[in-house]
């Protein structure tokens, strides 16, 4: 079996225990501190350490032999402890949307940051958050070549709204082209370019207007320009 360490790549023999009642092969993995590139009959494992400075060891390293299989068990391994931050095990089924994302650490929030007296409402101006909406029109993205092998890891769980419900309002919003009295100008015209070799033309969502924190579960990818992603972000 292949080993990744910091301190390089190991080929070791590795034999899991198969006893009667024993733990699953990728349960005896975790419990000695691997993570497993694939969880049928596997020949890479990677260490915890190597995963929690991956950033770092990327730095150094540059490439690896084992590249293709690192970038899967990374995302992996940064949404278990995605989950293990917000205070989900990764068998939880109670997640909602927005659960593994974090708002503004400043704007008041009762029960986070703030306790309201028994004369207090949330009404009081000084309780009042304020957003803005823009969007960026140079984060595009092209149609992946294999669609069908994308796997979402936490759809509507963070700050982008959820596939399916993006999916049925873009079914459903009707296309209205922007209109502007310049003669060219150049956001309104990229944001009602058809650009059919594009999945994603840009990103749009909401942030906190005093602290500049987005709001979770309120960002879109644009795909039919700015205005029908306005609408789901404002109602996300």
């Amino acid at each position: 079996m292949v080993i990744i360490d910091k301190s390089g790549v190991h080929r070791l023999e590795v034999r899991c225990c198969d006893c009667p009642n024993t733990m699953s092969l990728d349960i005896q993995m975790f419990r000695h501190g691997f993570f497993p590139a694939s969880f049928n009959k596997p020949k890479t494992v990677f260490t915890f350490r190597v995963l929690n400075n991956f950033l770092l060891d990327n730095l150094e390293c540059s490439t690896s032999d084992r590249y293709r299989e690192l970038m899967r068990v990374t995302r992996q391994w940064r949404q278990l402890k995605t989950m293990k931050w917000h205070g989900f095990g990764h068998r939880s089924n109670a997640l909602n949307t927005g659960d593994l994302a974090l708002f503004c650490p400043t704007c008041p929030q009762p029960g986070i940051n703030i306790s309201l007296s028994g004369n207090e409402t949330l009404d009081d101006w000084k309780y009042t958050w304020s957003f803005v909406m823009d969007g960026n029109f140079k984060a595009k993205h092209l149609h992946p070549i294999k669609p069908f092998d994308k796997v979402w890891l936490a759809d509507g769980l963070g700050f982008m709204v959820g596939k399916d419900r993006y999916k049925a309002h873009l079914a459903e919003a009707a296309d209205t082209l922007e209109k502007s009295s310049c003669n060219n100008h150049q956001a309104v015209n990229q944001a009602n370019a058809a650009q059919h070799k594009l999945e994603l033309t840009g990103i749009g969502g909401v942030v906190c207007a005093h602290h500049g924190c987005f709001v979770p579960h309120a960002m879109v990818n644009f795909q039919k320009g700015k205005r029908q992603a306005e609408h789901e972000v404002l109602h996300s």
